[in-house]
C-alpha cells in the first residue's frame, strides 16, 4: 500500500492573532504548510512554526498566496503573471530563511485559497506559481489538486508533481473541490472525515456531493487546523489509518 503524507497549514496568524494550535498538530502532521505573509504568518510566525517543525521532524513547505492579508487568500484577484511569479518567489524565499535557520529547508511549494483553486484550470496564473518556483532556485516539489494544470505545468518543468486530496471537503463529480461559498462544501461531522481519509488513503476515492464515488489518487492528505477540535480530529484521522495499516510519512 502507497504510503501517505499529512499535511495542515499552519502559522495562519498575524501579531498576537493566532488561528492554529500549530505546537500540537505539528505532533501529527508530517508536512507543514506555512503561511508566508501573504495570506496570514508574519516574520516571527514563520520563525516559531519552522523551529517546531524542524525540532519534530515535520516537513516544511512553503504556503503561497495571492497578497490577501484581510481576505485570508481566499478572494478571486486577477494579478499579472510576472508580479505573481515574483510574489511566489519572494514568499519561498522569507520562509527558507527561517528553515534554514531551524537547521531545516523548504521541502515543497504548496499554493492557498484562492490561488489553490485557480491554478487548477488556468494555465497562465498555474504557470506564474511555477515560474516563481523555478524563480526562487530550487526543484522544489509542488503540492496540488490530481489533474490539475498546476501539476500538469509542474511535471513538464521537470519538478516533482505530489497529487493532494482533502478528507473534510466536498467534492464534484469532477473530482475539484466545492467552492468555500456553497452550502454543504466543509464536512463538519468528524467521524464521516475519518472514514473519508481511510478511504482516500486505502481506494484512492471519495463520495462526492452528488453522491458519485470518484478517483482522487493523492500521496498527501490534507488536515485543516481552523476547524474547531481541528487537533483531536487530526489525531483520530492518523490513529484510524495506522491502525488499519496505512503507513504515515512524508513525500519527501
Amino acid at each position: 500500500m502507497t504510503p501517505i503524507d499529512l499535511n495542515a497549514d499552519l502559522g495562519e496568524g498575524f501579531g498576537r492573532w493566532r488561528l492554529t494550535d500549530d505546537e500540537q498538530l505539528l505532533s501529527v502532521v508530517t508536512s507543514a504548510n506555512v503561511a508566508c505573509g501573504f495570506h496570514a504568518g508574519d516574520a516571527v510566525t514563520m520563525r516559531r512554526v519552522c523551529e517546531l517543525a524542524a525540532e519534530r521532524g515535520v516537513r516544511i513547505g512553503a504556503q503561497v498566496s495571492y497578497r490577501d492579508l484581510a481576505g485570508f487568500g481566499r478572494r478571486a484577484m486577477d494579478v499579472p503573471s510576472e508580479e505573481l511569479a515574483a510574489e511566489v518567489a519572494y514568499q519561498i524565499g522569507a520562509l527558507e530563511i527561517f528553515a534554514r535557520a531551524a537547521g531545516s529547508r523548504v521541502s515543497y511549494v504548496k499554493p492557498h485559497g484562492a490561488l489553490y483553486n485557480r491554478v487548477v484550470h488556468d494555465e497562465e496564473q498555474a504557470r506564474a506559481v511555477i515560474d516563481g518556483v523555478l524563480l526562487a532556485g530550487a526543484a522544489l516539489p509542488v503540492l496540488g489538486l490530481p489533474s490539475s494544470r498546476l501539476l500538469e505545468l509542474a511535471g513538464k518543468a521537470g519538478l516533482p508533481a505530489v497529487t493532494e486530496a482533502f478528507a473534510d471537503r466536498a467534492y464534484t463529480a469532477a473530482g475539484t473541490l466545492v467552492p468555500r461559498i456553497q452550502e454543504g462544501s466543509v464536512i463538519t461531522d468528524g467521524d464521516a472525515v475519518v472514514e473519508r481519509s481511510l478511504g482516500l488513503a486505502r481506494a484512492g476515492t471519495v463520495v462526492a456531493r452528488s453522491g458519485e464515488r470518484v478517483s482522487v489518487r493523492a500521496r498527501s492528505l490534507c488536515l485543516h487546523g481552523d476547524t474547531p477540535g481541528a487537533v483531536d480530529l487530526a489525531r483520530r484521522v492518523r490513529d484510524r489509518l495506522e491502525s488499519s495499516g496505512v503507513r504515515v510519512e512524508a513525500f519527501v
